[in-house]
């Protein structure tokens, strides 16, 4: 069922928003689902570039929500998340959650490799260090993610504001999910369902970080308008490869539903050039001029899905059933 961004109601009086600089607009339009002003507070820099950070309203006693993604400056932004929940910690907040609508260093969860870190898990212990009490995110890169908190962390899902916006446009209409690699499957599995669509596979193999080359498509995309279903796009390399690939295997068209767009370097360049009509993101992360002026790259708000979940979390309601 396409979730539902209609409001159920204001924001009960024992909460409060908290925004940090990572993604202003996106805080400012969950505070205006909410009907709830932000917290007044400011974020200084001294000249070596340390942050401080000045809550200036009372939040003793109240339920706390500090809306802060990890996007870049990635190191910035999780600093700047710490001791925002540190100063909380210290105003005597009754329950602090992490909003973080886009986890960095979501990528880093497992050893690759001899000597190398987890700092996905190192994120997650400073983040309860810091004072959280409870995370809520994003469509976590690695679902495990959430075990690396020992507090109560809510995974939210982009598949809904999604399915509603495939359903508008394309309803109908020869529709194929694909995975743009193995590893995603589950993913397109689970949207697949939603929209009653089959599947397909692009089998992926990764010479070196940040590039990527498509093998072979699994399943008969011929005649299909195909829709790539992935978390996290960045040099934007994989779905590029993965359109040209579908099309000539005979999709009619290929499109993208990407929850983060990271989109670094000359990402944006390189999807504009591409076969790909069109990259749809959400806004987790605040998009650039350069995504905003492109033509093929449309933004989804996800505030208003955020929006709710805060608002049932602060309300004791189900979390999980807005995405079933």
């Amino acid at each position: 069922m396409p979730f539902d961004p209609r409001p159920e109601g204001r924001a009960t009086p024992t909460m409060k928003i908290v925004a940090g600089n990572s993604n202003r607009p996106l805080a400012e339009a969950i505070s205006a689902h909410l009907k709830l002003p932000l917290t007044k507070g400011q974020v200084k820099r001294f000249a070596d570039m340390e942050i401080f950070v000045e809550i200036q309203e009372n939040v003793r006693g109240q339920d706390v929500f500090v809306i802060q993604s990890n996007s870049f400056p990635a190191n910035d932004n999780l600093m700047e998340l710490l001791i925002l929940l540190d100063a909380l910690k210290r105003a005597s907040a009754a329950r602090i959650t992490a909003v973080i609508p886009y986890y960095g260093y979501a990528r880093q969860d497992r050893k690759p490799g001899p000597r190398t870190p987890i700092t996905a898990k190192l994120v997650a212990n400073l983040i309860e260090r810091a004072g959280a009490d409870r995370v809520m995110t994003l469509d976590l890169h690695a679902g495990q993610i959430q075990g690396f908190f020992d507090i109560p962390t809510d995974n939210l899902f982009a598949a809904p504001v999604m399915v509603r916006d495939i359903q508008e446009r394309y309803k109908g209409n020869n529709l194929m999910v694909v995975s743009p690699d193995v590893g995603g499957v589950v993913r397109a599995r689970a949207l697949a369902k939603r929209i009653e669509a089959p599947i397909a596979i692009c089998d992926k193999r990764r010479e070196r970080p940040g590039e990527s080359e498509v093998m072979n498509v699994i399943g008969d995309v011929k005649g299909m308008r195909c829709i790539l279903i992935d978390d996290i796009v960045d040099s934007g390399g994989t779905l590029v490869n993965a359109a040209e690939a579908l099309l000539k295997n005979g999709a009619v068209e290929v499109m993208a539903y990407i929850t983060h767009g990271v989109l670094s370097g000359g990402a944006v360049s390189r999807i504009q050039a591409s076969k790909l009509k069109s990259l749809v993101i959400t806004d987790s992360i605040q998009p650039t001029a350069a995504v905003l002026a492109a033509k093929n790259i449309r933004v989804l708000s996800i505030a208003p899905l955020i929006g709710e979940a805060i608002l049932r979390t602060a309300r004791e309601e189900s979390v999980s059933s807005l995405f079933y």
